[in-house]
């Protein structure tokens, strides 16, 4: 990939990628373009090759890139970072899927935000299936706690569950856990997979993969 994508690059980038998902998956696979960071022509390159799904890291960028593109038809917001619980009613007025629910009090504060605003983002909740202390994400063996309390408590849809392996691992095997875990809870969506990786993701069963560079081209560095 070029380190300089122009309209023609994103669009041959994005119908390889959903290529390579349709051929991995039986099932319909979504791609979420990751757009944090990327500058204001690459996120129209990528809305001209009729992408429409973004996922972004920091509500503030978010909200910077998008603020005055909210109204195109078809545009889907995700979260796909960590959320901090004063920035809840931030990213309920402007995401349409929070995948980093991790722990109740986000749980809490995104239910009071999304009955004072009445807007209902669908949820996803962070596995961290590596257990790595650095790494946001509810740890496995608190999952159905956390399930539970969310499904009692957010006046909205917890669709599903997403995860990042450790880096140093195969991503394999953290993939087929978290497909294990929301298929026994019943949950549709699961979110995994990333530039290197998805691939890999579809074929084991995610519903969503989030691709960046391999979506975009790699960042220019200064």
């Amino acid at each position: 990939m070029p380190s300089t994508a122009n309209d023609h690059d994103i669009a041959d980038s994005r119908a390889q990628i959903l290529q390579e998902l349709s051929d991995a998956s039986d099932q319909m696979v979504e791609l979420i373009a990751v757009s944090k960071k990327q500058p204001d022509e690459r996120l129209q390159a990528a809305l001209d090759a009729g992408q429409r799904v973004f996922g972004e890291n920091r509500v503030q960028e978010a909200q910077d890139h998008w603020q005055a593109r909210r109204d195109i038809e078809g545009l889907c917001l995700h979260l796909i970072g960590p959320l901090q619980s004063n920035k809840s009613e931030d990213a309920v007025a402007l995401f349409d899927v929070i995948q980093t629910v991790d722990r109740k009090k986000i749980v809490r504060t995104l239910s009071e935000a999304a009955e004072k605003l009445g807007r209902y983002p669908d949820l996803m909740i962070q596995v961290n299936t590596g257990e790595e202390d650095q790494k946001s994400g509810v740890m496995p063996d608190e999952l159905d706690e956390l399930i539970a309390y969310t499904r009692d408590t957010y006046p909205g849809e917890l669709k599903g569950l997403m995860a990042i392996p450790p880096v140093d691992e195969p991503a394999g095997p953290h993939f087929a856990l978290l497909k294990k875990l929301a298929d026994r809870a019943g949950l549709p969506w699961v979110s995994m997979g990333m530039s290197a990786d998805y691939v890999l993701g579809a074929s084991l069963g995610a519903t969503h993969v989030r691709v960046g560079s391999a979506f975009f081209g790699e960042r220019e560095t200064a």
